[in-house]
């Protein structure tokens, strides 16, 4: 194949996969040729996005249980791409954000990374495989009412950069920084807190990116893809904001 960024052979795991960005990147890690892991706490939904690409199964994963990871990963002998996107949101200020409401950020999108790649560590050290965390702008600037939010994905850059100057030949891991993406983690925020105004704060949300729009699941996977190709062997340890322009600006 001469097309670029492909991934023909590679065998893919995706975390958080049965919808919104996930979705989106297992469905293009698989028109790239991978063979992809859809890997979700809801294997109903993770069975249906598995169902409409080639050589694609799903399995049933919590992220915030090593006995479930563990589990999983024994339907998958080889891995050479690990994506971590699962994660959730939290909206209040250090004020209004209760020790279990932390926790439970922390546990989803902390621990998570944590426990999903050293359990696949050895799979992806067998192949020199690739890692792809899935973060937020929120790691690298303050984004108003989310204390734990912000707190739980700078960790997850600080954990990128790290695990890369431990394993600088064995394989390579990086980080996607994403602005405000439409998608079912979006919609859920604007139902839960702006059910009256979903259009009014859906403006400001546009408004905050300076290219003025959001994103798309599309844009984070066409730039996962990219990370996970052999054009981008050079690359290692990066956080990579996909934002419109929001932390240039």
């Amino acid at each position: 194949m001469t097309e670029a960024f492909y991934l023909e052979n590679k065998v893919a795991l995706v975390t958080g996969a049965a919808s919104g960005i996930g979705a989106a990147i297992a469905r293009e890690l698989s028109r790239a040729g991978a063979r992809v892991v859809v890997a979700d706490l809801n294997l109903d939904a993770g069975q249906k996005v598995a169902a409409e690409l080639q050589n694609a199964i799903a399995v049933a994963m919590d992220v915030t249980s090593s006995q479930s990871i563990e589990k999983a990963l024994e339907q998958v002998p080889q891995l050479d791409i690990l994506v971590n996107c699962a994660g959730i949101g939290l909206v209040g200020d250090i004020s209004k954000t209760a020790e279990e409401d932390f926790e439970r950020v922390m546990r989803v999108n902390v621990n998570s990374i944590f426990l999903v790649t050293k359990a696949a560590l050895p799979l992806l050290l067998a192949s020199r495989g690739s890692i792809v965390n899935i973060g937020s702008v929120a790691g690298s600037v303050g984004v108003k009412q989310r204390f734990a939010y912000c707190a739980s994905k700078g960790a997850v850059q600080a954990m990128t950069r790290q695990i890369a100057v431990d394993y600088p030949k064995e394989l390579r891991i990086n980080c996607i920084a994403p602005g405000t993406v439409q998608s079912p983690f979006v919609e859920g925020y604007l139902e839960k807190y702006h059910s009256q105004e979903k259009d009014k704060i859906r403006a400001e949300l546009v408004a905050r990116q300076p290219i003025g729009r959001l994103g798309t699941p599309e844009d984070i996977a066409a730039l996962t893809r990219f990370l996970c190709s052999k054009e981008s062997e050079f690359i290692n340890g990066a956080v990579i904001p996909i934002d419109g322009g929001w932390t240039a600006a």
